[in-house]
């Protein structure tokens, strides 16, 4: 149990909540709860239903089924107390180009009519790393910088829950990487939902993971409890470009559930031993580059539960 859990405060809770736009069902049935200070992730493909399900929750879209409450505010019957208490970064990075990080941080702060607005955009800009460009026009900035000022202006505010909708979608790696560090030093003290299409960002920070497709939440727990569900027979990893046919078949005779892949085999089999492999194909002038046994990842959580990889 996260530390937020065990405090049993609920930030969000929502109850069969669904969104249809004609006959298209986007968002079905959705049951979630999160508590203050977790960072939850709703993992899942393009088309999911995860941005859908984050602007019900943000008051953006009304919900065509179900119920949904932020803070203890219902989305439907209340939505400007649920407003007064949130903040969202969206998909589409919402800042004023021709403006400086510094303007876009007070446009937004006299939107929410907050004062002190030069020390707390101080503040925030530090915690991104923008404080050197702050006075460079944002049209100069790179993609990452644009996203920075983004989670920036979403935090002017200071929001007790924070939505997150694709963060870091089309930045490079190091961007990524950069974001998620700043993403980490809000944990614990903002409640976060992070919707995200990459698995490593949703293993790496969050402490909950929902895993969506077309519309449902299909699995609901940690990234450890997730893989844990799926993972049967360890897999050992024998990379060895060169194997033929005659070695592959020996190595079925030793251990029966062996298939081949591009760089060698994988074997599931609880007890593998590395120098029975080469006791085999040392002999057939085989050589074995590595062995390694294989991590379950949520790639093959939503392989095992959908029948497809998540980024196909």
């Amino acid at each position: 149990m996260s530390p937020a859990a065990a405090s049993g405060s609920v930030a969000v809770r929502a109850s069969s909540l669904s969104r249809s736009f004609g006959d298209f069902v986007a968002v079905q049935g959705v049951d979630l709860t999160v508590w203050r200070g977790e960072l939850f992730s709703l993992l899942g493909p393009n088309g999911a239903g995860k941005t859908t399900t984050i602007k019900m929750l943000c008051c953006l879209l009304r919900p065509t089924g179900g119920a949904a409450e932020v803070m203890g505010h219902d989305v439907v019957d209340d939505p400007l107390s649920v407003k007064s208490v949130i903040n969202i970064s969206p998909q589409e990075t919402a800042v004023a180009e021709r403006l400086n990080a510094w303007e876009n941080l007070s446009l937004i702060a006299g939107l929410h009519g907050i004062d002190r607005v030069k020390a707390r955009s101080g503040e925030l800009l530090e915690m991104m790393g923008l404080t050197e460009r702050a006075g460079d026009r944002v049209k100069n900035y790179s993609g990452g910088m644009k996203r920075r000022l983004s989670i920036a202006m979403a935090l002017i505010s200071d929001p007790e829950v924070l939505f997150l909708d694709e963060p870091t979608l089309g930045l490079d790696p190091q961007s990524r990487r950069a974001i998620w560090e700043h993403i980490e030093t809000l944990k614990g003290e903002k409640t976060i939902l992070l919707t995200t299409h990459y698995l490593e960002e949703a293993d790496a920070l969050a402490d909950r993971i929902a895993v969506m497709d077309n519309g449902e939440i299909i699995a609901l727990g940690t990234a450890d409890e997730l893989k844990e569900a799926v993972s049967g027979e360890p897999v050992t990893v024998v990379e060895a470009p060169n194997l033929d046919d005659g070695a592959f078949e020996a190595l079925r005779r030793l251990y029966p559930a062996t298939r081949r892949t591009e760089a060698g085999v994988e074997i599931e089999a609880r007890q593998v031993n590395v120098y029975d492999i080469h006791d085999v194909l040392r002999p057939r002038g085989i050589a074995v580059e590595s062995t390694y046994r294989k991590q379950v990842t949520l790639d093959d959580v939503f392989l095992h539960l959908t029948g497809k990889r998540l980024r196909e």
